[in-house]
């Protein structure tokens, strides 16, 4: 396993997290113990969850706090608070970036993972109805007080990720490291203008959906219907698999087999080496997908190989 900075910060992670939005949801408890104990032997740290995540909101961190035990301080715990719980932390008529929602919601995230602080709290995604001043102020609060060790974002656009830098640094307050957004390498319009802000200003990338729902696992093929049992089997997702760009995908398996990695690495690996990318979140439903997750992670492609890439993607 390989470990990075996330961004200009002081925090290492692995290159490859978990996602845990499994948890609680597609998983039980057991599986989900499974899960995390087969990453930290491999050597995972970044764990990344949510307070809305699961069948009923918080039932992820729950799981996740519960597999975790006695190895909680061997790992980094993500969360995020912001999106619509439903009722699970009160109610908060739409205000989930001010003062009052954050001093409850992180009281309720440490309650369910079981622990006293929280490695990297994120925001979920922007409250435009609250000042950026407000939200930074109430979580440097948290980082002052211990709770809370570090702060991020998510679904942010590269203008307001300038917006809280500067906030952050004129106003002396904590400044976010991390941000989350969709990002795969079917998926880029991050690229235009979030990578480059992110850049500037030291935050590290860490893209959900890294392997655009599915599509880069090698699972699946044109033409075919999903095997049972996977996450594209299910009637939610069959507009996926009908709009898919299989030229595309097609082509990145071909830069892996030319190399000797599977599409998975090529997807993970792949967009790990991209700029600004600290960590690459990838969700799992049992120690085989960890594994295969990792093994994919330790590819590191040369600047050959990430031209090879490049030139599948255009086409």
């Amino acid at each position: 396993m390989r470990y990075r900075r996330l961004g200009s910060s002081g925090l290492s992670v692995s290159v490859v997290g978990i996602g845990c939005n499994n948890f609680g949801g597609r998983i039980d408890a057991d599986r989900a113990a499974e899960v995390v104990h087969a990453a930290i032997d491999l050597g995972v740290t970044l764990f990344d969850t949510a307070d809305v995540y699961g069948l009923t909101p918080g039932a992820s961190e729950e799981a996740l706090g519960a597999a975790l035990g006695k190895r909680r301080d061997e790992v980094v715990i993500a969360t995020k608070f912001g999106a619509d719980p439903r009722g699970a932390n009160g109610p908060d008529w739409g205000a989930r970036g001010g003062r009052r929602y954050i001093a409850k919601a992180v009281e309720a995230s440490l309650r369910r993972l079981g622990t006293d602080y929280i490695d990297l709290y994120q925001l979920h995604t922007p409250d435009p109805q609250t000042p950026i001043e407000e939200t930074l102020d109430a979580l440097d609060a948290l980082v002052q007080a211990g709770k809370v060790r570090y702060i991020g974002h998510s679904n942010f656009t590269g203008w307001q990720t300038a917006d809280a830098a500067w906030t952050a640094r004129d106003r002396r307050l904590t400044p976010f490291v991390s941000a989350q957004n969709y990002y795969s390498l079917l998926e880029r319009s991050v690229e235009k203008d979030l990578v480059p802000a992110l850049e500037h200003y030291g935050v590290g990338l860490l893209p959900f959906f890294p392997l655009a729902h599915g599509l880069l696992t090698g699972k699946y093929r044109r033409g075919e219907a999903a095997p049972q049992g996977t996450r594209l089997a299910r009637d939610v997702f069959e507009k996926v698999l009908a709009t898919a760009p299989w030229d595309t995908i097609e082509r990145l398996e071909n830069v892996g087999k030319e190399r000797g990695v599977d599409l998975l690495a090529v997807a993970i690996g792949g967009l790990a080496a991209r700029p600004a990318v600290t960590s690459v979140i990838a969700g799992a439903t049992s120690a085989e997908q960890v594994r295969a997750n990792v093994t994919a992670g330790s590819w590191i492609p040369t600047e050959e190989d990430q031209a090879a890439i490049e030139a599948a993607l255009t086409g």
